[in-house]
């Protein structure tokens, strides 16, 4: 008999303790962080709405996983660092996964979305090839694999490279003719100059080979998170909810 109480107590111990750790799990609330401007994956809508491809996703992928998130439009800079320094717990914000960010301790999701990289030019530009910036400046985000683009061809053609912290002013320095072109991934390129309106144009033939981007922890303890996000995206994937949300920015 006391054999049959101590090993009751047991499982009452060890169902106190799952049922513990499970409402603590439950109480969790990851603070994740993201680019301010940046569309069609994160930007701010004509109802001052923050929306977009990166936005949808995450809400998406914790309505399937059921965990909480706080997300946080900080900026890419200050998102990073927020994230390095523990004050957010992963960043989505159209970060390409890239070695050398795995090798500075960035912990990338599956791929989400493959993004190219690509000249912008102004309107009335004549540019039309990597040749015709020999001399020239282009504009880059700070950071960014547009950067890292531009970065692997000034050499071999020729141009300098200028270093911008947002998307909007890089644009308005190619538009002012202080720059003769900026790198900027593909989709949002083409997004802005759709929806904005802005005097810029995409020639054929000046993009990168591309990459996916990533949802990314830098603290291995995030791991969790990490993995219901892989696990959340292979679902939304399978039952549609992701294409749907392409589709709805991107067509």
């Amino acid at each position: 008999m006391k054999k049959i109480m101590l090993t009751l107590a047991s499982a009452l111990m060890l169902f106190s303790l799952v049922s513990c750790k499970g409402k603590k799990a439950d109480g969790k609330v990851w603070v994740v962080a993201t680019d301010t401007v940046f569309r069609p994956f994160e930007y701010t809508n004509e109802k001052n709405e923050f929306v977009g491809i990166d936005v949808d996703i995450l809400a998406a992928v914790a309505e399937n996983q059921g965990f909480k998130y706080d997300l946080q439009s900080l900026g890419w800079d200050a998102g990073v660092a927020a994230v390095q320094v523990g004050q957010a717990d992963a960043l989505i914000a159209g970060a390409t996964i890239k070695q050398s960010r795995i090798e500075s301790g960035w912990i990338f999701s599956d791929g989400y979305y493959n993004a190219t990289q690509t000249f912008v030019v102004a309107k009335n530009s004549t540019i039309s090839s990597y040749e015709d910036l020999r001399g020239k400046t282009v504009a880059v985000k700070n950071g960014t694999a547009g950067m890292d683009f531009a970065n692997s061809l000034k050499d071999k053609y020729g141009f300098k490279v200028t270093v911008f912290e947002d998307s909007p002013t890089m644009y308005q320095d190619v538009i002012l003719g202080n720059s003769a072109a900026c790198c900027e991934d593909t989709p949002i390129m083409a997004d802005n100059i759709k929806t904005g309106g802005l005097a810029l144009k995409i020639p054929e033939g000046m993009e990168s080979e591309g990459a996916p981007y990533g949802f990314a922890i830098m603290n291995p303890a995030n791991q969790e998170l990490l993995d219901m996000f892989n696990a959340g995206l292979k679902n939304i994937r399978e039952n549609g909810t992701y294409q749907k949300i392409l589709d709805k920015y991107l067509k």
